[in-house]
């Protein structure tokens, strides 16, 4: 397999427009990739490494790179709600997450319309997997509008 980093960018960039519009975030695409990369972060530091191998098997390059940039092998959050997802999600984006996630109900939006634009992605076994693995309370995050 030839890698074709001109067509990579593309299709990042391509999705990282739609996910945009789709966010509500104008032409805003730096807070956009923030509020990505914050959410998929820490998702990873949620579920176990395994599942996190198979979740971005299925992912494109582009989302790879995302998902794996600056990821060490650590021992997993203990996460049990949803605010203390949302807060782990604040942790990644550092200082601009007063901007980005002003609220926790946007916040929220957020995690919800980043796991159904990802759907396009990840097969329902993969996201019925990660449902799984997640403690009850965090189980809607992925469950929300996707799944069927």
């Amino acid at each position: 397999m030839a890698l074709n980093f001109t067509q990579f960018a593309k299709e990042a960039n391509s999705f990282l427009k739609n996910y945009t519009k789709e966010m509500n975030l104008d032409d805003n695409t730096d807070k956009a990739g923030r509020i990505l990369s914050s959410i998929l972060h820490a998702l990873r530091d949620v579920i176990t490494t395994e599942e996190s191998l198979n979740l971005i098997s299925q992912f494109p390059m582009f989302l790879k790179a995302v998902y794996v940039n600056g990821w060490t092998i650590q021992k997993k959050e203990k996460i049990k709600t949803m605010t203390e997802f949302i807060d782990l999600v604040r942790k990644y984006d550092g200082v601009t997450s007063v901007h980005d996630f002003e609220s926790d109900e946007l916040a929220e939006n957020y995690i919800d319309t980043t796991f159904i634009l990802l759907r396009k992605y990840i097969s329902l076994g993969e996201l019925e997997d990660i449902r799984t693995s997640l403690p009850k309370n965090l189980k809607s995050m992925v469950y929300h509008n996707i799944m069927f």
